[in-house]
């Protein structure tokens, strides 16, 4: 089909009111005018992104009707909605990856919602949605095959928004769907899968902005109480040694992780080690190419070896990804991560254990200043 589904119209409308008065919050908040809230505990019925227990959170409402979220402990939240206009409430990551996502709950729609893994990229521009659930109304689209991943198979759909709202501003897109052909509440996604099956219908990524498991209500009513969970890494692609894909990237002998000082998105910033705490900043991709990327405020660097130099002591820094062979790295099933350009081991400088100890290059020894583990 080539018309966007009806309850995909609608929302999409009222999506980009919802994504323009997001883009015009993070506006104040770099401006200090609105900080992000933090939400336990709490019940919120007015339009407000933040953090909860660790979790980024999202909550719009167009207004009418009534729709409200609740938050529970660690990735628990509950949705109540009655006569909602349009409403979505989830709970996720402030930056998306290839990540096993596990979840729990239940999903009570009467009328028109969707319960899926919902996010954005940018460069290319796109807005996913992973559909495990519905109400009245089946998502659909332009057919582009299927993917099995976690125990079923989806229908694999395309649809495209002309010079439509999204998060960052008027622009036409592509949206990608995955809608398993039978109803489930509950289990494991795989994002990894199905990144890798639109890819392969020619339907590519870009930089992952945010991803949370959504509930999602257009003219209806009903109930959700949904808790999200991930294992961190992996999914749908190789990966090294010690982990998946994606993750944080711990370093073994301090039990820290590699971690961006500051979440600088300036090139030349020299990586650390910081107590881990699962921000963006410490979120790791292995790509396909061999990159250790790292995402924050829309932007995307690469772990990269200081100005192609093979030497021991060289520092190893965020860039901006080139696709030169000093932002390449092995994954090595022996724990260390090594530079295909040199051959050389990632170290944590002087064998520190210490927060803000830095990184660099350094002939492997087997010590453990050189052991990681991703996801």
């Amino acid at each position: 089909m080539n018309d966007i589904p009806p309850l995909a119209t609608a929302t999409r409308h009222s999506l980009g009111r919802r994504l323009l008065t997001a883009f015009c919050v993070m506006a104040l908040t770099v401006f200090g005018v609105l900080l992000p809230s933090t939400a336990n505990a709490a019940t919120i019925c007015n339009s407000q992104t933040g953090s909860s227990n660790g979790y980024y959170f999202s909550f719009w409402t167009e207004g009418s009707g009534s729709a409200c979220m609740t938050f529970g402990s660690g990735g628990n939240y509950s949705t109540s909605w009655s006569n909602a206009g349009n409403f979505v409430a989830g709970e996720g990551w402030s930056t998306g990856s290839r990540r096993t996502v596990n979840y729990s709950g239940s999903f009570n729609p009467s009328g028109n919602g969707y319960l899926s893994l919902y996010g954005w990229t940018t460069n290319p521009l796109v807005e996913y949605y992973i559909v495990d659930s519905w109400g009245s109304y089946r998502p659909t689209g332009n057919y582009k095959g299927t993917v099995t991943s976690d125990g079923g198979t989806y229908d694999i759909y395309e649809t495209t928004r002309y010079n439509a709202p999204s998060i960052i501003g008027n622009a036409t897109f592509n949206q990608y769907w995955a809608v398993r052909q039978s109803k489930r509440v509950g289990g494991s996604i795989t994002t990894g899968n199905f990144f890798d099956a639109w890819a392969g219908k020619g339907m590519n990524m870009g930089q992952y902005n945010y991803m949370v498991l959504a509930t999602e209500g257009y003219q209806s009513s009903g109930n959700s109480n949904i808790t999200v969970d991930s294992s961190g890494g992996g999914g749908g692609g190789g990966g090294g040694g010690g982990g998946g894909t994606a993750g944080a990237l711990h370093a073994v002998g301090s039990g820290k992780c590699l971690d961006v000082p500051n979440s600088s998105t300036s090139p030349g910033t020299q990586t650390q080690i910081y107590d881990c705490w699962g921000g963006a900043n410490q979120t790791w991709t292995k790509t396909s190419s061999g990159q250790l990327t790292v995402t924050m405020n829309g932007t995307t660097l690469c772990l990269d070896a200081y100005n192609h130099q093979t030497t021991a002591g060289t520092k190893v820094e965020t860039w901006t990804c080139t696709g030169g062979a000093n932002q390449q790295w092995n994954v090595n099933s022996n724990g260390t991560i090594t530079g295909v350009q040199s051959g050389l081991c990632l170290d944590v400088s002087g064998a520190s254990t210490a927060n803000g100890a830095l990184t660099q290059l350094w002939n492997c020894s087997g010590a453990s200043n050189q052991q990681w583990k991703l996801g």
